[in-house]
């Protein structure tokens, strides 16, 4: 009878009285997958083509490392898709360069929604098989500028908003989920000037249906998504 492979890792799972002289060789790979499932490391190039990780029968493969680091120059909106049908748990650093077109960038589960990853954050990530969830998030920082104006933020961006040329407008996230949070600070203490506003993007804020005016030099705000009703609240405002 031929092998078996375990869901989550394919580990190779032999039949008992098969085999025969392959068991060292094949034990000897899947404690190789379980290191990497334990504590893998793989520095993966995004900036030119999406990726699909691979979860290889019986062999290492990238799919199974824990911790993936983004790299690259994005020339597009780029996509890491998950293997199908394997609950696993990663860790997920974005080292990516976005450029002032604001390229996203996105991990799922080949038949999924698509996470969005915000710039340099580093991610627990969790696909059941079907979709991705983020868990802890280690918030990285993206700077905004006139040149890269309007922006449209991912929950967990922490953007450091710089007007001193231009008013600049950000764009909250259209689909954001309970929880969802969203920082913005004033790095050059020019909101007064040059108004950084803040477009709800079709949700509410505060429970009001108008958009958002920064306009208090050195003001930083956390804006927290409640539900439909509410929108966006205030969590901190230094106002």
């Amino acid at each position: 009878m031929a092998s078996s492979y375990s869901s989550d890792l394919k580990l190779e799972l032999v039949t008992t009285g098969e085999k025969a002289g392959l068991w060292g060789t094949i034990t000897n790979t899947n404690l190789q997958i379980l290191q990497q499932a334990a504590s893998g490391y793989l520095s993966l190039a995004v900036g030119g083509a999406d990726v699909t990780l691979a979860l290889d029968n019986g062999a290492t493969s990238n799919g199974k490392n824990l911790y993936i680091k983004l790299t690259g120059t994005l020339t597009a909106n780029r996509t890491v898709t998950m293997p199908a049908g394997a609950e696993r748990v990663f860790i997920i650093e974005d080292t990516t360069v976005r450029g002032t077109s604001n390229r996203t960038l996105s991990v799922l589960t080949a038949s999924g929604t698509a996470l969005a990853i915000p710039t340099g954050a580093v991610m627990l990530v969790k696909s059941d098989g079907t979709n991705t969830t983020k868990g802890i998030t280690q918030k990285g920082y993206n700077t905004i500028t006139d040149s890269n104006t309007p922006y449209t933020a991912v929950s967990g961006d922490q953007i450091l908003a710089n007007t001193s040329s231009n008013p600049i407008t950000i764009l909250l996230p259209a689909s954001p989920a309970v929880g969802d949070e969203v920082s913005i600070i004033d790095t050059r203490g020019t909101w007064g000037s040059n108004n950084c506003i803040i477009n709800r993007n079709g949700k509410p804020i505060n429970s009001g249906t108008s958009n958002l005016t920064l306009a208090i030099n050195g003001q930083s705000i956390t804006l927290l998504y409640i539900d439909a009703t509410r929108g966006w609240a205030f969590k901190t405002n230094t106002a």
